[in-house]
């Protein structure tokens, strides 16, 4: 079965500084049909002006992943964490048992384009903290995230896994999935053919119950999370 959320039917912010498009419900916006994917929970793909961010505010029990695609981010948290998040960068932050933490435009000029994922942790009880690892392109499927940090990705405190997709125009990838889970593709640049489908940058898709077969388009860049 499969399930396709167009970028153009995404929920949107606009607060001047910072303009958002979510893939599930998040904030003022409210969709029941779209309150997240399984465990993944939150897809906000943010464009924030120079000098822009989100101050400091709280966060408990969830995992927090951060993708830059173009410009850096400042992060800072109340475990004495910092760095400049840039783009082939991922970093995963473990809100646990509670921390608070900012989000900055590194840059007062430029802006900053990124993606923000949550998703559920596996339990509760987790020391808050974070990782961050770079992770170039390769042309291929990338684990860049996974219960048991293997093969060099950071490591999450759920039941997922997430991958990064970059094909050549024409060359193909497939997402192997064990039986009974599921996956959530989100275009982050380019174009691409996903199962027979025509997606774009921003589109998202929902698959369940068959295989992930992707054929590269133009510039293509795929996030694919593998959940329960």
């Amino acid at each position: 079965m499969i399930t396709l959320r167009k970028s153009g039917d995404r929920g949107r912010g606009q607060h001047g500084w910072l303009d958002s498009r979510h893939s599930f419900s998040f904030a003022n916006y409210r969709d029941p049909a779209h309150t997240g994917y399984g465990d993944l929970l939150v897809i906000n793909e943010d464009r924030v002006a120079g000098g822009g961010g989100f101050g400091t505010h709280p966060h408990r029990d969830m995992e927090i992943i951060s993708y830059v695609l173009d410009g850096a981010l400042e992060h800072r948290d109340s475990t004495g964490g910092g760095s400049i998040i840039r783009p082939g960068d991922i970093q995963r932050m473990s809100a646990g048992t509670g921390i608070e933490h900012s989000e900055r435009n590194a840059s007062e000029s430029m802006p900053v384009h990124f993606l923000q994922i949550w998703i559920k942790p596996g339990g509760t009880g987790v020391a808050p903290g974070y990782q961050q690892k770079s992770v170039p392109p390769n042309g291929s499927l990338t684990l860049v995230a996974s219960p048991e940090g293997r093969d060099g990705s950071v490591t999450l405190y759920a039941d997922a896994a997430v991958y990064r997709a970059t094909p050549a125009d024409g060359a193909t990838v497939d997402l192997p999935l064990a039986p009974g889970r599921r996956a959530w593709l989100q275009v982050v640049r380019g174009t691409a053919m996903v199962n027979g489908l025509a997606l774009a940058q921003g589109d998202g898709l929902a698959i369940e119950h068959e295989a992930v077969h992707i054929v590269g388009g133009v510039g293509t860049e795929i996030l694919a999370f593998d959940l329960k």
